[in-house]
């Protein structure tokens, strides 16, 4: 084979005026000019004023998006009205090659861009035929016409499509120049639609017909893709199987005829199947699905639809694979039961806002919706942190002590306070250190009363949340209009991690065009949030608490802080913590509504300290890096002289009294899993059991029982409880009563 396009390259002819000439009154004859010779002096001017190639910016033909993550492996393809991806000539097979000349231009390897024999011989027969049967183009004149003109039937376009063919081909020459013209031709072609989407090039009609790369395609394959483009819908294999077929085996017929191949390899392949496949996975399947639409969605917020759907776009993410298989394995391993609760974690880098992972169990077959990153629940005690981080900024000492007692009060600005702890057990005088460890309800209202609802929510909203707050008291226990998602909760948690510098999100980290222009999307988008003193200090008061507070379930062998969480009625349960390097939220919980994960429903009652702090602990064994000490700061924790109104309260006798009792409980909450604390409620306290956690520790009698309809806060015209949001019920912060 290769001997004989040697002797038809020797033989190829370069000519002068007299060859334009006849080339010229050729193409006129072909476009049904039977007088073209009388304007024979026009057709100069016209290619005369044809601009030159090397003048020329090739048309943008579209390509497929292709999203990636951290390590560079293919997440997916972004859908598109257009499927292309560009492969070199070792990727496209010589029966492709072969297939491709045979059909459209079998004397490719002969002229020097433009056939004269060819375009003459089609002149003829069209003119036999009194219309056009045949065309003259060559492979070189398609692909000009495919790269830089436009595809208008006019015999104009025609002169100007000729010119051009001949200079590509003086500037690409020789057997290399052929290789360079026919890969291009390859990967420019259209091939045809199937439900509605276009595959241009061979790579995307190879997958598009046979679910396969282009390398791969077998003779008949070949053969069959190659005889589409003169006539893509009439030879559509998935539309038009009888036509396909014969298109195919005549495409085969004209490879033996010249001698690409045998007569009993034609035969061979023109007596197989068509063998297509409905089905693109290539273009389909994706990795990671919730996190290729959050993904796609960022990039829409920023280029918009069409942009993104012309394609073209070469995607790096942040995501770590083998990060979003251990949090998958963490959650699997930990919900084993029948019918168990969902379960989101994602996971925040401190240093730059990347997101390393995004995973739930949720299956995207069944729902779209991202449990991750759009579900909006109650965050419960691990709210708290807000108001900890506001009274911190503000100067409290994490020493101040506050009475912990029931609260059945009317507050002169925020009328009716009614709060009680969890477990409705009482310490008396304590610590914001041990409310924090005990995860006290009664403190942590106090504490809010006293420093502002206003300044929790500033808090808040410095650490990241983007959520709606309405500064009402209850919210520091958790008691959100909307809720908040766990992406928020990791990025919020995050800030303290970093040293109390706020990062937006981050899930792209480049973007490629198809020019070749690159925008960089991964330089962090940070702001100093807080003093690293504070941040600090938040940091040894969570770290105790995975020592010997709320959190010991969640124990990873090395530093870390982090806090539990845990709605009324337990319909939702959290642990969201942090290492130097990661910052990592967990939430369990019936999606799309508030279902109490109580015995029948879950084998124990789920708090932040069972089955959450499991997940938390089981991944992020996996997800650390190393065990590193969080950075001591420039600028250490000054605290200032606080005295608030209800920081100021004394307990009374029969607040003793309760405290009492909750000391002679102590006992009990240990062997339950608790710390001894007595304020937080069993299930916060607990240390790790098999299931996950411990119990929540029983009031004694029913009387003591926290009542949800209650109000925690009440709030002078409160706004009426809003419709659902997706991914959890409404919580009227009114009625809201905050377990530990």
């Amino acid at each position: 084979m290769s001997a004989r396009r040697d002797r038809l390259r020797r033989g190829r002819r370069h000519g002068g005026p007299a060859k334009a000439l006849i080339i010229i009154l050729a193409v006129l004859v072909t476009a049904g000019l039977a007088a073209g010779i009388a304007g024979a002096g026009y057709v100069y001017s016209i290619a005369s004023d044809a601009p030159s190639i090397s003048d020329l910016k090739p048309l943008a033909k579209g390509e497929s998006s292709v999203v990636y993550a951290a390590d560079g492996t293919k997440l997916g393809t972004i859908e598109s009205d257009i499927q292309r991806t560009p492969v070199a000539s070792t990727a496209i097979p010589q029966a492709m090659r072969d297939a491709t000349v045979a059909v459209e231009d079998r004397r490719f390897y002969e002229h020097g861009g433009i056939d004269v024999e060819g375009i003459l011989r089609a002149a003829v027969k069209n003119v036999e035929e009194g219309e056009t049967v045949e065309g003259g183009s060559t492979l070189t004149m398609q692909l000009v016409r495919n790269l830089y003109i436009s595809n208008e039937k006019t015999w104009k376009r025609k002169i100007r499509e000729a010119k051009l063919a001949e200079q590509l081909e003086n500037i690409h020459t020789g057997e290399q120049g052929k290789l360079w013209v026919l890969t291009k031709y390859l990967n420019v072609v259209p091939y045809g639609t199937t439900n509605g989407t276009t595959a241009v090039g061979v790579e995307a009609a190879s997958r598009m017909f046979f679910d396969k790369p282009a390398k791969d395609l077998t003779l008949d394959q070949a053969a069959l893709i190659a005889g589409l483009p003169q006539a893509p819908s009439q030879y559509n294999p998935f539309y038009a199987p009888k036509a396909a077929r014969a298109r195919r085996n005549d495409v085969l017929q004209r490879m033996a005829k010249q001698k690409m191949i045998t007569q009993a390899a034609m035969r061979k392949a023109q007596a197989r199947p068509l063998g297509v496949h409905p089905g693109n996975r290539f273009y389909t399947q994706r990795r990671e699905s919730f996190f290729f639409d959050y993904v796609k969605q960022e990039l829409i917020n920023r280029y918009g639809v069409e942009e993104v759907r012309q394609g073209g776009l070469k995607v790096r993410t942040t995501i770590d694979l083998k990060l979003q298989q251990a949090a998958r394995a963490a959650i699997r391993d930990t919900l084993t039961f029948a019918n168990p609760p969902s379960s989101a974690i994602v996971t925040i880098d401190p240093a730059n806002g990347y997101i390393r992972a995004m995973a739930s169990s949720a299956d995207y077959g069944r729902s779209k919706f991202n449990l991750a990153a759009q579900g909006h629940r109650q965050p419960g005690s691990t709210f708290k942190v807000m108001g900890l981080m506001a009274a911190l900024d503000e100067g409290v000492s994490p020493s101040t002590q506050y009475t912990s007692r029931p609260l059945n009060f009317v507050d002169p600005k925020y009328g009716p306070i009614k709060v009680k702890t969890y477990s409705n057990s009482y310490k008396g005088r304590i610590s914001l250190l041990s409310a924090t460890l005990a995860s006290d309800n009664s403190v942590y209202q106090q504490l809010a009363l006293d420093i502002g609802p206003d300044n929790v929510k500033k808090a808040a909203r410095e650490m990241g949340i983007k959520s709606k707050l309405n500064a009402y008291p209850s919210e520091v226990l958790g008691g959100l209009e909307d809720g908040v998602s766990p992406l928020e909760m990791a990025n919020a948690y995050a800030t303290i991690a970093s040293g109390g510098w706020r990062n937006r999100p981050k899930a792209i980290t480049r973007v490629t065009f198809a020019d070749g222009r690159v925008s960089n999307w991964g330089k962090p988008a940070r702001a100093k949030a807080f003093r690293d003193g504070v941040t600090y200090e938040a940091t040894k008061i969570l770290e105790q608490n995975m020592k010997s507070g709320t959190g010991v379930g969640a124990q990873i062998g090395c530093p870390a802080g982090g806090k539990t969480g845990t709605t009324d009625e337990n319909t939702d349960a959290w642990f969201v913590g942090f290492t130097p390097n990661l910052s990592t939220a967990v939430w369990v919980g019936f999606p799309g509504q508030r279902v109490p994960m109580n015995p029948p429903t879950t084998p124990i009652s789920v708090a932040g300290g069972t089955y959450p702090a499991t997940i938390w602990q089981k991944y992020m064994k996996v997800a650390k890096k190393g065990c590193g000490d969080f950075s001591k700061p420039k600028q250490p924790f000054q605290s200032k002289p606080f005295k608030g109104k209800y920081q100021q309260v004394q307990p009374e006798p029969k607040d003793q009294a309760q405290g009492g009792g909750a000391d002679k409980k102590k006992n009990t909450d240990k062997k339950q899993g608790g710390n001894g604390n007595g304020n937080g409620g069993g299930a916060n306290n607990g240390g790790a059991t098999p299931q996950g956690g411990a119990q929540p520790t029983q009031p004694q009698a029913p009387a003591a029982q926290p009542q949800p309809a209650q109000p925690a806060p009440a709030q002078p015209a409160q706004p009426a409880p809003q419709a659902p949001a997706q991914g959890g019920a409404p919580v009227d912060p009114a009625q809201y009563v905050a377990p530990g």
